[in-house]
């Protein structure tokens, strides 16, 4: 008797490919993400506010990795040892990021609207010995006691000329930690993610399935590399799948993200959904021609769909994934995966994953997810394992929603209060974490609520509990907006401020936040 076997279709069989090629024992950073390509090959453009540009060839990124690479094993850094880098959207970032992989050592992406405060949280966390700058961001981590400093620049750049390149590079395999990046929930500190090399198979499949970015794109992904989808998909994927990006040097305004799409030839494009609302908003769109469109990081309203179908000649597709996963369920863009949209859902399972949904949340099926990378929280074991369910067959999000009979995904809301504001999710505890010091607060609460402007998605609201003897009054409210600017990001200060007699509590003294979030009454 024999047993037929059903052949793999095209899909699986690139997966399969991808999954043998980045989980392999012999798997190098460097070489899958450089080395391999063509050094004539563009591997970004850098666009300055002013629109002028620089490419940045493989073969640049080579030869200035290894030397910083050089500078770095002398500075004591080699395999496994956590590197924490606080820069812009530079040059010098790429290749920074580059000579830590050469060295096997790990990558700590810092946001660059980070205070002093948050910085500290991850590179005690990390346990981190030295830390990549830039001088505008250089007196956030010299407040930090024992911690090494190397800054972009002149002095900089000289030592890195003077190095002979460093050679072999260290090939980690495929089940080597390549980044440590830091996820924030309602309790306790950021939790740490370590990515390893493997991972690499389920960014390359979603910028490929998912994004459908082909060689002939023009592709901008405008997230911020200190955050995962900036990180995963603006860097790591095109670099592993030889695909050219813009980074744009700048902050976003309506405006320039305009200019940028029509002066560079944008036909493939991802973002926020902030950076659509406010392009839909700003009146100055013109009938662009974008091939693809696509949004991640909060869930898409219809209207915007509607607006980017004349404004950009494209429907804009919503996409859905965490730190800890990448994006998983998706309404993919490639022929070979696309399926049509259904209003207010954010697609299917992308191929490589299986979801469903577990007790209300949205979840993965970890046996049968062969590009599923995450297993735990570094050095917590307590919060991985709530990650699971009992026989750890599924991963559980923390987002609840429901599928269709079609195999359709629809998110509701967030079990653990992450605030999605402009395309960042910020912990409420951080928040907290940083009112509560001071004086005159007793008790603090954070939650999100809709943007009644309609840009940001959600704004952060703080309920705040005063001291015996402390009047409320709105000089004390814009001195604690203030304070969270100054000591925790500037993207994640509360825009109201509720001062409060109590905050809603069970007995057993657990926030009550969803009565925070129906309470409206204001200072």
């Amino acid at each position: 008797m024999t047993t037929s076997i059903t052949p793999p279709t095209a899909v699986e069989a690139t997966i399969e490919r991808w999954i043998a090629t980045f989980a392999s024992p012999y798997a190098n950073v460097s070489d899958l993400l450089c080395d391999r390509h063509d050094p004539e090959t563009v591997a970004f453009t850098i666009v300055e506010p002013d629109l002028s540009s620089c490419d940045l060839t493989y073969g640049e990124l080579a030869d200035r990795s290894r030397r910083l690479a050089t500078v770095l094993a002398d500075q004591g850094v080699g395999r496994g040892d956590r590197v924490p880098v606080l820069m812009g959207k530079r040059p010098e970032l790429l290749v920074a990021l580059l000579a830590i992989w050469r060295l096997g050592a790990v990558h700590v992406p810092l946001f660059t609207a980070f205070a002093t405060g948050a910085i500290r949280m991850r590179v005690e966390g990390a346990g981190a010995r030295l830390v990549i700058t830039e001088p505008d961001q250089r007196s956030k981590v010299d407040a930090i006691d024992g911690l090494a400093v190397l800054a972009v620049g002149p002095e900089l750049d000289s030592l890195v000329d003077a190095s002979t390149p460093f050679s072999p590079s260290v090939a980690i395999g495929g089940e080597g930690a390549m980044v440590q990046l830091y996820t924030s929930g309602t309790t306790g500190k950021p939790k740490g993610v370590v990515v390893p090399v493997r991972a690499l198979a389920a960014f390359s499949c979603y910028l490929h399935y998912g994004l459908d970015v082909t060689e002939d794109d023009v592709f901008w992904n405008a997230a911020d590399p200190g955050w995962a989808y900036g990180l995963y998909y603006a860097i790591l994927a095109p670099m592993v799948s030889g695909r050219r990006n813009i980074l744009f040097n700048s902050g976003f305004t309506p405006e320039s993200t305009l200019a940028v799409l029509t002066e560079f030839g944008v036909t493939n494009f991802a973002g926020a959904p902030t950076v659509y609302r406010a392009l839909s908003k700003s009146g100055l769109t013109e009938q662009l021609q974008i091939r693809r469109a696509s949004s991640a990081g909060e869930p898409l309203t219809p209207d915007i769909v509607a607006w980017a179908t004349h404004a950009l000649g494209t429907e804009v597709r919503d996409h859905y994934g965490q730190t800890e996963l990448g994006m998983v369920v998706a309404n993919c863009w490639h022929p070979d995966a696309a399926h049509p949209l259904k209003e207010a859902s954010m697609g299917q399972a992308i191929p490589g994953f299986t979801a469903g949904v577990v007790n209300g949340q949205i979840a993965i099926d970890v046996h049968n997810s062969p590009l599923m990378w995450f297993i735990g929280y570094h050095d917590d074991p307590s919060k991985s394992a709530e990650r699971f369910n009992n026989d750890a067959h599924w991963y559980l999000t923390g987002d609840t929603g429901h599928v269709d009979t079609d195999g359709y995904f629809f998110f509701s809301a967030r079990d653990d209060d992450v605030i999605l504001a402009a395309g960042y999710r910020i912990g409420p505890f951080d928040v907290e974490s940083v009112l509560i010091t001071h004086r005159s607060v007793v008790d603090v609460a954070v939650v999100g609520r809709p943007d009644p402007e309609g840009i940001r998605g959600e704004v952060i609201e703080a309920f705040v509990v005063l001291a015996t003897g402390e009047e409320p009054s709105t000089d004390l409210a814009e001195e604690l907006k203030q304070l969270v600017r100054q000591e925790y990001s500037k993207h994640a200060y509360p825009r109201s401020v509720h001062f409060v007699e109590t905050l809603p509590k069970t007995p057993s003294g657990k926030l009550q936040r969803y009565l925070l979030r129906s309470n409206h009454s204001q200072h």
